[in-house]
């Protein structure tokens, strides 16, 4: 499922559209191989047609459960980095989003575990102002450059914003005093 468009505003452009790491993707592929291979091995034992069925209904639940519902989990869970904000979008059947401006974000940190560096992914936390403070989005794609593009974002952001101000003030930058005196 792609993220709608609908919740974008008129100048806003999306630099990152992101979903979860392929890694969250291993357990559910390996039960839906087992569950293939266990219905398969059945048949070709030549059990009885009720062990038949009731290796294929088990096989099933455990797919629907441990496989297709994950892989639904993934494919719509978003995290989709703008000019503008930060937005993580996730659920099935209900829709949870957060949306983060990024002149709201303090900081941000990325983490990794000897395996994620491997594999290409890891943990980035957002801290932002506000009631909620930290976001942990975990199981991130090549997380260093999402972190890098994020901090690109911010300092844009705050570029415009401070040039807007000054935009307001007659073009004149806004700097403290110069406190030296001339000595005579």
């Amino acid at each position: 499922m792609a993220f709608p468009e609908d919740v974008m505003t008129a100048d806003e452009k999306v630099v990152l559209h992101l979903r979860p790491h392929w890694k969250v993707m291993i357990v559910p592929t390996l039960v839906l191989l087992l569950a293939v291979a266990a219905v398969v091995t059945s048949l070709v034992l030549g059990w009885t047609t009720f062990a038949v069925y009731a290796v294929g209904a088990i096989a099933l639940v455990l797919f629907l459960w441990l496989s297709f519902w994950p892989w639904l989990v993934w494919r719509t869970t978003h995290y989709v980095f703008t000019n503008e904000r930060i937005i993580f979008q996730f659920g099935v059947f209900s829709r949870d989003r957060r949306d983060i401006p990024l002149m709201r974000v303090n900081d941000h940190a990325m983490s990794q575990t000897f395996v994620e560096r491997l594999l290409g992914c890891g943990t980035l936390t957002i801290e932002s102002a506000g009631e909620r403070g930290q976001s942990v989005l975990k199981d991130i794609p090549k997380v260093g450059m999402v972190q890098t593009k994020l901090y690109e974002l911010v300092e844009h952001d705050r570029d415009l914003h401070s040039f807007g101000d000054e935009e307001r003030r007659g073009g004149v930058p806004t700097r403290p005093a110069d406190k030296t005196e001339e000595k005579n």
